[in-house]
C-alpha cells in the first residue's frame, strides 16, 4: 500500500475517532505512518484528504443503505415491506453508529467545503431516488415520473436523516421500523379520511 492509500486509511480513523472538525494533519500522520509532507504532496491540504476519506465512507454508507432498501420482496404486503426495509435502515443505525456520526458531521462541514458539498448533493439526488422506488411505481411518462420520484424521495429522505439523527442522540426511544411504518399509515388513514 502506496502513501496515498496509507493516507486515506488513517484519515478514515481519524473521522471516525475524532470527527472531520478536530482531526488535525499531525493525527491523521500517526494514524497512517506517513508525514506531513506526504499530505500536500497527494491532497493539497488536510481538507482535502479528510473529504476524499469523508466520500468514500460515504460511498460505503450508501452501499450499505442501498443493499438495505432493496432486500425485501417487492411482492410482499406493502406494509410489511415498508416495516421490512425501515427495519433494516434502522438496523443501520445501530451496527454503523460511527459511519452515520461521521456522515451528519460532514452535512455540517459541506457549507464550508464545496467538494464535499457537491459530493454530498449527488448521493442525496440518488438515494432520494433509490427511496422513491423502493416504496413506489412510478408512472410511465417522463416528466411525471421525475416529479413523483422527487417529492417522495425528499419525504423518504427527510424521514431517514430524522431517524438517523434520533438514533444518534437517543438510541433508546428512536424509532423502530414498526414505528415508522404504523407512523406512515396512520398519516395515510388521516389523509384519507379528508379525501
Amino acid at each position: 500500500m502506496g502513501h496515498r492509500e496509507e493516507l486515506l486509511e488513517g484519515a478514515a480513523q481519524c473521522l471516525y475517532d475524532k470527527g472531520f472538525g478536530r482531526t488535525t494533519a499531525r493525527d491523521v500522520v500517526a494514524a497512517s505512518g506517513t508525514n506531513l509532507a506526504s499530505i500536500g504532496y497527494h491532497f493539497g491540504s488536510k481538507d482535502a484528504l479528510l473529504t476524499e476519506a469523508l466520500l468514500a465512507a460515504t460511498t460505503a454508507w450508501g452501499e450499505e443503505l442501498d443493499h438495505a432498501l432493496t432486500a425485501t420482496d417487492t411482492s410482499a404486503d406493502p406494509q410489511e415491506h415498508l416495516e421490512e426495509t425501515w427495519s433494516r435502515v434502522v438496523g443501520l443505525f445501530s451496527t454503523q453508529r460511527r459511519l452515520w456520526a461521521t456522515h451528519v458531521e460532514a452535512l455540517a462541514q459541506a457549507e464550508r467545503l464545496p467538494e464535499l458539498r457537491s459530493s454530498l448533493v449527488e448521493a442525496q439526488r440518488e438515494v432520494r431516488e433509490g427511496l422513491a422506488l423502493t416504496f413506489h411505481t412510478l408512472p410511465d411518462d417522463p416528466e411525471a415520473a421525475d416529479r413523483r420520484a422527487h417529492v417522495l424521495g425528499v419525504v423518504y429522505q427527510a424521514l431517514l436523516t430524522g431517524v438517523m439523527v434520533q438514533w444518534l442522540l437517543d438510541p433508546e426511544s428512536a424509532p423502530s421500523g414498526a414505528d415508522i411504518a404504523e407512523g406512515l399509515r396512520a398519516i395515510a388513514d388521516r389523509q384519507a379520511a379528508f379525501a
